[in-house]
């Protein structure tokens, strides 16, 4: 299967990235979207910014992933990248991965950063999508 790079400009600086489909498992055994994106600012030799957003889509029915359409778009990416660069991303450093992790706090209109797909113990993907429902000043408004 081919995979699609995508270009974007954001400053100076013209970036190239790509988004994978798949699905990160919630404790209650739910299914839900998770798209990998991986970033690169100075070609496929560079530090790479890689981050699994998790979709705050509900869905409908036991498998919210089968109903799930969400895809980043160009202001998502362009998120990431002003977002990683003020967290220490070095795009033009040569090798490895810069992880974008929960612990970096960007939320998306879309989209949460999880760290469900690497560790199996991290925060419970349905239990945060549904707090990202909960409008703000509100908390706990649709915890059961």
């Amino acid at each position: 299967m081919r995979r699609r790079l995508r270009a974007l400009r954001v400053g100076e600086r013209d970036f190239t990235w790509r988004a994978r489909i798949g699905a990160v498992p919630g404790d209650t055994g739910s299914l839900h979207r998770c798209i990998n994106v991986r970033i690169w600012g100075d070609g496929k030799n560079s530090r790479a910014l890689e981050a699994d957003l998790l979709s705050k889509d509900m869905g409908v029915g036991w498998a919210p992933v089968e109903t799930d359409g969400s895809y980043p778009g160009a202001v998502d990416i362009r998120r990431l990248i002003e977002h990683a660069l003020t967290v220490g991303w070095e795009p033009d450093v040569r090798g490895g991965t810069f992880l974008l992790t929960e612990e970096h706090g960007l939320e998306l209109p879309g989209f949460l950063v999880t760290d469900r797909v690497r560790d199996p113990n991290a925060a419970d993907p349905a239990s945060r999508v549904v707090q990202a429902q909960v409008p703000v000043g509100q908390a706990g408004a649709w915890l059961p």
